[in-house]
């Protein structure tokens, strides 16, 4: 038996979801290839490691429409020499490559000077290589260009058809790509046929609405074979294969906590016969826990929590079922403060933090703090898309409804890692939100908002998703978000992380306003504590926030952009660019998009629709 061969690459398990899952687009030392979809996974000794979560793995089934599906970890690589291979296969794409040969091409008519190569298919190569005129082997490199839709198909350009603007052609001669200056500009760029004469600019193909390209052939590479959807009613865009837009994975992240209403079920059950089905208010709740049976059951929780399960229990009318960040931001509120000796232990472990000597400005606004020395994140993906990033909501609360490509042919499981870090929670009185979003004492929030609306809206039309609503609770959600990452900006100066390793999660659920900011690395047990410290001196990093956000390098350029300009096409943004609010897109849970510097603090264009009307 001989030792198994090495792989072609090797990526990170947690790269496989952030970066190179099913249908990403990898460059190889020789080749390019594609990823394969998950039944092209092999896994080590064919054992899964299978990640629990319950909450996410039923948020993944309802937005797959889908029952059961598992949450899988990624194959990692096996040490042993003669073990069966492991990992994820890959199929080469594209197909079209372009000999590697130095030729000059004059245009007759401007007499302009092009470097040309020829563009082959797989099929007319020769031992890999391009064989020329004097019957030379020529290395080849994979062509630049190829075709995608906004569903995720993607495939070769048929060139023959695209040069002889004939959707049946077939070849007639040699096809060469002509390349004027650095070979960048769309416009200097040419397919050519040798033997008809015929020649196109690729900048046609670039043309929005052209339709140069045909209608989508649903093709679908990462699966394997000619695997290909039917009628894909989608027209094919000219697509750079190494561009920024050819990938976005699709993920869901849940944060590990236990389900409060759970634990106070299974803490109340042992002494729920003999003692507290009698109890008929909180005062009965208080009057039992004297007695050390009950005293030592519910030590953990208060008098209302219990008495609030009790009245739940004796309507008989099962509870309301609560979003992931409902209860999420639910749990982590219900954490006493730290008492004594608490040791942090377990993948969740956090306490509260009465703020103290709160300035006047932030007082009537800021609730409560919350310290998570200990915090497991799951994370899945689910899909991916082209062109534009779209991350689903995990509460479906602000779902726009993308379309995404698929990651199998038969989806029963998805990719997961696990991260464990620690974060600082910071929650708003949602009495303060009230007010800042009442119409009739503050009009200019009502107007500001108005502007943004009209930004969705001219998104969602320019993506035809015509009389597409606008998510619930948008405007606080948009007024936390933009907050969050002044905020990503201010702790990053103190608390020994990088800005782009610090990550958010807003919550904008009925009666509750938070930011949680959090760190976690995958197979790591716990981090150094920097954001935890942070939280102990939250209000002076809000005042940091605040204060950066008032005046933007780009500013009154920033300040002045409006949602909806069809000529910058920045429909989700207000006041919002590189200079002040958008960071490392692994930091932001909505990819650098509903943000708005506006409804945080005054700006020069618009100075009365700030949740933060005064700072000092």
């Amino acid at each position: 038996m001989s030792a198994k061969r090495p792989p072609d690459g090797e990526i990170r398990q947690s790269q496989v979801i952030s970066t190179f899952g099913p249908g990403a687009m990898v460059d190889l030392p020789d080749h390019s290839v594609i990823i394969g979809g998950l039944e092209h996974w092999d896994f080590p000794r064919n054992e899964r490691v299978r990640i629990t979560e319950p909450r996410l793995e039923q948020r993944v089934c309802e937005i797959l429409q889908r029952n059961d599906i598992a949450l899988i970890a990624p194959p990692a690589a096996s040490d042993e020499p003669f073990a069966a291979r492991s990992g994820m296969k890959a199929f080469i794409f594209p197909i079209w490559f372009l000999a590697q040969v130095e030729e000059r091409w004059t245009d007759p008519v401007s007499q302009k000077v092009y470097r040309t190569r020829p563009l082959v298919p797989h099929s007319q190569l020769t031992k890999g290589k391009y064989l020329d005129r004097n019957r030379k082997l020529i290395d080849v490199v994979p062509v630049r260009f190829v075709q995608a839709c906004v569903r995720g198909h993607i495939s070769d350009i048929n060139w023959y058809a695209f040069v002889y603007e004939e959707w049946t052609a077939t070849r007639r001669g040699q096809i060469w790509l002509d390349e004027g200056g650095a070979g960048n500009d769309f416009a200097d760029i040419f397919v050519r046929c040798e033997a008809t004469k015929a020649r196109r600019p690729l900048s046609q193909a670039t043309v929005a609405q052209g339709h140069t390209l045909g209608f989508c052939r649903g093709d679908r590479p990462w699966l394997g074979g000619q695997n290909r959807e039917p009628k894909c009613p989608e027209h094919s865009r000219l697509l750079v294969r190494s561009a920024s837009n050819a990938y976005f994975p699709q993920s869901l992240g849940v944060i590990s906590i236990p389900d409060t209403d759970e634990v106070i079920r299974e803490a109340v059950a042992p002494v729920w016969e003999d003692f507290l089905q009698y109890c008929e208010s909180e005062a009965d709740v208080a009057r039992e826990r004297k007695k050390q049976r009950v005293a030592v059951a519910i030590e953990k929780f208060t008098n209302a929590q219990v008495w609030a399960h009790i009245e739940q229990r004796k309507s008989l009318v099962p509870p309301t079922p609560k979003g992931i960040k409902q209860l999420e931001i639910e749990t982590l509120l219900s954490q006493p403060d730290s008492v004594g000796e608490d040791k942090p232990e377990g993948d969740f472990y956090a306490r509260g933090r009465t703020p103290k000597d709160v300035p006047p400005w932030l007082a009537d606004k800021l609730d409560r703090v919350v310290l998570v020395h200990r915090l497991r994140e799951v994370v899945a993906q689910i899909g991916f898309t082209r062109f534009e990033p779209q991350e689903p909501d995990i509460d479906g609360m602000l779902d726009i409804n993308v379309k995404r490509g698929t990651l199998a042919a038969e989806m029963n499981w998805v990719p997961a890692i696990e991260n464990r870090g620690e974060g600082v929670l910071v929650t708003f009185k949602p009495q303060a939100i009230k007010d800042w979003l009442d119409a009739t004492t503050r009009p200019l929030v009502d107007e500001r908002g108005g502007e943004l609306l009209a930004g969705f809206s001219a998104w969602a039309e320019r993506r035809e998703m015509l009389g597409l609503a606008p998510p619930r609770g948008i405007l606080p959600y948009i007024m936390l978000h933009s907050l969050s990452h002044l905020m990503i900006s201010a702790v990053s100066l103190e608390c020994g992380y990088a800005a782009s390793s610090i990550r958010e999660r807003v919550y904008a659920v009925p009666g509750f306003y938070g930011i949680l900011l959090y760190t976690g690395t995958p197979g790591a047990e716990g981090t150094l504590g920097g954001l935890v410290q942070v939280g102990n001196r939250i209000e002076r990093h809000i005042q940091t926030a605040l204060q950066l956000g008032r005046l933007c390098s780009n500013d009154p350029v920033c300040s002045y952009h409006r949602p909806n300009d069809p000529h910058e096409e920045r429909f989700l943004h207000g006041a919002a660019c590189h200079g002040c609010l958008l960071i490392a897109e692994t930091s932001c849970e909505r990819r650098n998009e509903m943000l708005d510097r506006a409804l945080v603090v005054p700006t020069v264009h618009t100075p009365g629709a700030a949740f933060f009307e005064t700072i000092p």
